[in-house]
């Protein structure tokens, strides 16, 4: 009898421990299960968070004047193109306004029209990456990445539109013109919109009237203490690396290159990808395991 009833007692206690574990991994807290999860020997972050905090991270702007004088380069390049082959400008709209201006009161061709559409297309431009930029944190490294493939990726297109259907400048109106136009006129905002965040305004890339201005007006323009002006030598390099671009784009429109010059675009998004992070916005690593 005494037999039977030790049995049942550690029937009983065996149950009662299996119940007590079974509740107790039921129990356990879904974040501390990620945090496991998050994490590999003495706390160290996974591959797949240590991507993605390096991409959440903030860039230095420092520097990041050079890579605003090669978007330069690349304006150049563009509108030489586009003037060779469209007759009107992609990224220069002061001279895409003029010759709206001019259509209005009555020409004999369609540049006009062209510059109307190259235009509109910057300004949307302008409103869609202005809009990217404020609604994340501007200077990520991936927001920057992103805004740069997207204008790679409209560059691209437009220059298979020219290297496959190969427009000349007396084509009649199309898609065949008019898309690859708009697509570049709209890619085009996206530098100016990155020299706003990366705080050098003077650099937008898009134009030099106001360089020429400040270039020509600086006080110290004819001495020597001019070279050790960063602002006056940003100047400087921002009027040779357009005109750079201007003769590459020049010679590459009479080739069967075309605009496919302009995949220099390419080299922005990889610098992005290795530029130094700038260490006060940092990611920290208890930010990914929250």
């Amino acid at each position: 009898m005494r037999s039977l009833v030790g049995k049942e007692n550690a029937s009983s206690l065996l149950n009662l421990g299996i119940e007590r574990t079974k509740s107790s991994l039921l129990s356990t807290s879904p974040a501390m299960a990620d945090e496991t999860d998050g994490l590999l020997r003495n706390g160290q972050p996974t591959q797949p968070r240590k991507l993605s905090r390096y991409f959440h991270n903030e860039l230095d702007p420092r520097r990041g004047d050079l890579l605003l004088l090669f978007c330069y380069i690349i304006t150049g390049l563009l509108d030489s193109s586009a003037v060779f082959i469209w007759g009107s400008f992609v990224s220069m709209q002061t001279g895409n306004t003029v010759f709206f201006g001019l259509g209005l009161v009555g020409t004999d061709d369609d540049r006009w029209i062209k510059s109307g559409v190259s235009i509109a297309g910057f300004c949307l431009g302008s409103l869609c990456f202005e809009g990217f930029h404020r609604t994340f944190s501007p200077r990520q490294r991936w927001v920057l990445c992103a805004s740069f493939l997207v204008q790679l990726a409209c560059i691209t297109a437009a220059a298979i539109i020219v290297t496959v259907y190969r427009p000349f400048l007396e084509e009649r109106l199309s898609w065949l013109v008019l898309v690859p136009l708009a697509l570049v006129a709209f890619q085009s905002s996206g530098q100016a919109i990155t020299s706003r965040v990366l705080k050098h305004n003077g650099l937008t890339s898009v134009v030099l009237t106001s360089v020429y201005c400040d270039l020509f007006s600086h006080p110290d323009l004819m001495s020597l203490k001019v070279i050790g002006q960063v602002e006056e030598m940003r100047r400087v390099g921002a009027v040779v690396c357009l005109l750079f671009g201007t003769v590459l784009g020049g010679l590459w429109a009479h080739s069967s290159i075309g605009l496919m010059g302009a995949l220099l675009k390419a080299a922005i998004v990889l610098a992005w990808l290795v530029w130094k992070t700038d260490e006060g916005h940092r990611v920290k690593h208890s930010h990914f395991n929250q």
